[in-house]
């Protein structure tokens, strides 16, 4: 598991780490740890429906900032259980751009079990970091 949930940063929120070789897989295994709050079995999502994502922004941190935002954001608009499939980060002339597919379907209250509502990604102690591992984030959702 990339991930590891931290009970040591915030009490009335989920905190975790996420670490990876490739900024990409930094992304995946962040996201796959901010899904798992929010529904117990990341297995039990099946790739019914896909979607595509783009975002760009000015570094690291806030373009995993946005981009976990967007899975909470679709959890809660369209009632979508995403994860990400492909996932490309590339440098623009305005810092970073994600390019990817994210596959998931949605919300069965008979199929998936659902655990904690997340609402965002906060900026407490929120840090995305190059290390000489590869990349190592640390992320608290507000719950």
């Amino acid at each position: 598991m990339p991930y590891q949930y931290r009970g040591d940063i915030a009490h009335a929120d989920v905190a975790f780490d996420a670490w990876a070789e490739t900024l990409e897989e930094l992304f995946r295994d962040a996201a796959r740890a901010t899904v798992q709050v929010m529904a117990e079995n990341l297995e039990g999502i099946r790739p019914t429906q896909t979607v595509e994502v783009k975002l760009s922004q000015e570094n690291e941190e806030m373009l995993l900032f946005d981009f976990l935002n967007e899975l909470i954001f679709y959890k809660d608009a369209k009632r979508l259980l995403l994860i990400p499939a492909e996932l490309t980060i590339s440098r623009s002339d305005s810092g970073l751009e994600l390019r990817g597919t994210l596959q998931g379907e949605e919300i069965d209250p008979a199929r998936h079990e659902m655990s904690t509502d997340v609402k965002a990604v906060t900026m407490l102690r929120y840090a995305v970091k190059e290390t000489s591992d590869g990349w190592h984030a640390t992320v608290v959702l507000d719950v």
